[in-house]
């Protein structure tokens, strides 16, 4: 019988891939055979993300610098991957950032950091890889990155709840549009994990207890919890999936 998760010759990018929950999930889809570029603003971070990455799986991990808020540079990331690989199978569009304030002290610089980055730039990544897939006649895969926030209205982080429910309607909206090409768009959505961005909040006295009392099985998630629904997204075996979040929290959203 065929091995509907293997991801051999397929060609994956991980928006945010070199850290945190997108590393997990870009060391999934390695694992699983893909050859996986990993993107993110700094060259030296990705770029040395990419050589341990490759160095642990043994398959092929590309890092690219990437400036996710603007188109330009979006389209001529997309045509460098093309051009050195000939081919994208799979997009896990996972950059985030996160301001933690209260609402009525909120700036109007705050709004657009957090909304520019994690949903009006993933609208045009998506729309960016889609339009190559319907061109090449390639039937892929696309994964956003939502958030228990998608169905929560969690306090102090409200640009950040609020783009996170926007990634769950997109992606409903794109696998509408999309599954006419063979293309499906769905989403994870991770709970509270440990991470560089997480840290600040989880490192503060008792927060984490909080947590993990909070989540019905009793710890915080971990990049690497990610890594196998990534892979069942990016694969044959979710071929009839589209216009889903799957959230990957723990149980914290049944609690």
């Amino acid at each position: 019988m065929k091995n509907l998760f293997d991801l051999t010759g397929k060609v994956a990018i991980v928006i945010g891939g070199s850290r945190g929950l997108g590393r997990g999930m870009a060391t999934g889809l390695l694992n699983a055979g893909a050859k996986v570029v990993i993107a993110s603003r700094s060259a030296e971070a990705v770029e040395q993300a990419a050589k341990e990455m490759t160095e642990a799986s043994g398959s092929v991990c590309r890092g690219i610098a990437l400036d996710v808020t603007s188109l330009d540079a979006i389209k001529a990331f997309i045509a460098k991957v093309d051009a050195e690989f000939g081919r994208i199978d799979i997009l896990i569009n996972s950059a985030g950032i996160n301001v933690r304030k209260p609402a009525l002290e909120f700036e109007e610089a705050d709004w657009d950091k957090v909304t520019d980055t994690q949903l009006k730039y993933v609208f045009f990544m998506d729309q960016q890889v889609g339009k190559y897939m319907v061109e090449h006649g390639i039937r892929g895969r696309i994964i956003n990155v939502g958030s228990i926030s998608s169905m929560v209205g969690l306090k102090n982080i409200v640009a950040y709840v609020t783009s996170k429910g926007g990634i769950l309607q997109m992606t409903k909206a794109l696998a509408n549009e999309w599954a006419q090409y063979g293309i499906t768009v769905n989403a994870i959505g991770p709970g509270y994990c440990f991470t560089e961005m997480t840290r600040p909040l989880l490192s503060k006295p008792g927060v984490k207890d909080k947590y993990e009392e909070r989540i019905p099985m009793g710890r915080l998630g971990e990049p690497e919890d990610m890594a196998t629904t990534a892979v069942y997204l990016a694969s044959d075996a979710s071929c009839y999936v589209t216009g889903q979040m799957i959230y990957v929290d723990g149980g914290w959203t049944i609690n």
